[in-house]
């Protein structure tokens, strides 16, 4: 019966190393005698099987307790190295059994079975995403709108199946359903695409003739859909299903809407409040006055101006901005005030604005509340 040499002294490690000791402890001795870099060498390809066969019994919790208790000599009744010492071990045992190791030692990954396939596999279809453009007043009031684009749907010859009714697909007896074709070089493994069946690991005897075999068809589709009120610039939305169609009935992707809101021209939106400006004269500013302004949405709103009011006074119409998609209720609809100065006037008009000019002074007076020389432009 084969002798062995203790598998910790092998290794280089304590009796007491950690499962990550071991498995360091064996990469550098694999890495240090492989023979792939000891062409030729006897005493390096020992030196590689004793590692791997101490490793073997090491790295298996337990195979080591069995080990520590009984000593090198229960490695022959364990199956350690085969149960033929390093001699008689078989390289392809070592690199099935430990490809994980060297492949990271050599910057590989390791070949992995993959699973076994008759016929083609659902998956599901791509995301799409559009841009689309709203004016204000849609968004403040929401809409509807009419969706247009090009996107896969399934086949309805074949129902998504890719195959002529009444047929299957096959698995490829060339790579038996795998997908792949292994080879080996050297001591290495590797892997390409079955050329048969181009990686899929089967065959469609009878692809479908309106898809051809795709299991599914590119359409030009419309369809309404509703933006809520208070939709914000920027913002996206996602309509399950609407994008394309899974393959061979995978289920569908999702349709990605970004919504662009166009500028207005008499109004702007600052977080939920609605902004516009109104145009006043002078007399309005300085006695007050009550007037009527047109909401985005056509109603009418009616707003006081107070006395004195300055350019630039923000008068606040509660709950009549834009809806809150965040929260509960509406935001304000804010009025800046504005004074119309006119380019042209009358003789009349210049006759009484100098005699109000001369009336309150042309120099400011913080005590009266005075606006002097508001109107020294239009004096000649």
């Amino acid at each position: 019966m084969a002798q062995h040499r203790d598998y910790y002294e092998v290794l280089g490690v304590s009796k007491t190393a950690t499962a990550a000791e071991i498995k360091a402890a064996y990469r550098k001795l694999a890495m240090k005698y492989h023979p792939d870099r000891n062409p030729d060498n006897k005493e390096a390809e020992e030196k590689f099987k004793e590692a791997a066969q101490a490793y073997e019994i090491l790295s298996d919790e337990k195979k080591r307790a069995q080990y520590d208790q009984y000593g090198p000599e229960a490695a022959n009744y364990m199956g350690g190295g085969h149960g033929h010492g390093p001699a008689g071990m078989n390289m392809d045992d070592i690199f099935d059994a430990f490809g994980d190791i060297f492949g990271d030692i050599f910057g590989q990954t390791r070949t992995k079975s993959r699973k076994k396939t008759s016929g083609p596999e659902p998956r599901r279809g791509h995301d799409l995403s559009k841009e689309i453009q709203i004016s204000l007043k849609d968004s403040y009031l929401g809409t509807s709108y009419e969706m247009s684009y090009y996107h896969f749907v399934p086949c309805t010859t074949c129902a998504g199946k890719g195959m002529e009714p009444g047929t299957s697909a096959k698995k490829c007896t060339e790579c038996d359903g795998n997908g792949q074709i292994q080879f080996r070089q050297g001591f290495f493994m590797y892997a390409q695409p079955c050329p048969k069946c181009s990686g899929t690991g089967y065959i469609i005897p009878s692809p479908c003739k309106t898809c051809n075999g795709q299991s599914r068809t590119q359409v030009y589709d419309k369809f309404s859909i509703n933006i809520p009120a208070g939709i914000y610039d920027g913002a996206e939305l996602r309509i399950s299903g609407k994008g394309d169609a899974g393959v061979y009935g995978g289920p569908a992707g999702d349709l990605f809407l970004k919504v662009l809101v166009l500028a207005d021209k008499k109004f702007k939106r600052v977080d939920d409040d609605l902004v516009c400006s109104v145009m006043l004269t002078y007399p309005q500013l300085v006695l007050g006055s009550q007037i009527d302004i047109e909401n985005i949405d056509g109603t009418k709103e009616a707003i006081k101006i107070p006395k004195a009011c300055p350019v630039g006074e923000r008068i606040l119409i509660p709950g009549k901005g834009f809806t809150k998609l965040r929260g509960v209720g509406k935001g304000n609809l804010v009025v800046i005030t504005q004074c119309h100065i006119p380019k042209k006037l009358s003789s009349k008009a210049k006759e009484l604005l100098n005699e109000y000019s001369q009336e309150i002074g042309t120099s400011p007076d913080s005590e009266q509340g005075t606006i002097a020389g508001f109107f020294k432009k239009f004096l000649g």
